[in-house]
């Protein structure tokens, strides 16, 4: 089930953010980790409206956050990936306007998923959306690409 994300859901939330981020993003120091997380867990518990998290089992297991016409955040549990929540909230993104969105270039499982999902490169950023020297692959949809 996907529904709106409340700040109660941020430790929870925070920690699905982690392992993911630990199973995927190799190019990141423990303590770039530890120093993101901390504005992670802020924006999961400030209330943004454009945050939704995917509950299974009564637990949250993976959040979206939409700003926009961007999808600006995707992370699934490790253990669901492969399982389709991903591709849930990509539609569910897509459903309220998303129609764009930046990866991490040395993440090479994400872009392909994107890719997956109808979405194609269009640019490229040195830095990501802090100023952190990690290069951004900027996609982007059309309606025509959507599968």
């Amino acid at each position: 089930m996907i529904r709106p994300l409340t700040p109660e859901d941020a430790p929870a939330l925070t920690a699905v953010w982690r392992r993911a981020v630990e199973a995927t993003h190799d190019f990141l120091t423990p303590k770039a980790i530890d120093d993101i997380e901390k504005d992670v867990a802020a924006w999961l518990s400030s209330g943004d409206p454009g945050l939704w998290a995917f509950e299974e089992g009564g637990r949250p297991v993976a959040f979206l956050g939409l700003s926009g016409d961007e999808l600006a955040a995707l992370f699934v549990d490790p253990a669901l990936h492969r399982a389709g929540v991903g591709r849930q909230l990509v539609d569910h993104a897509v459903e309220r306007g998303a129609r764009r969105l930046s990866v991490n270039q040395a993440n090479p499982g994400a872009l392909a998923f994107y890719e997956r999902m109808g979405f194609h490169a269009v640019g490229r950023a040195e830095t990501d959306d802090a100023g952190r020297p990690y290069p951004l692959i900027l996609m982007a949809l059309s309606s025509q690409d959507r599968p």
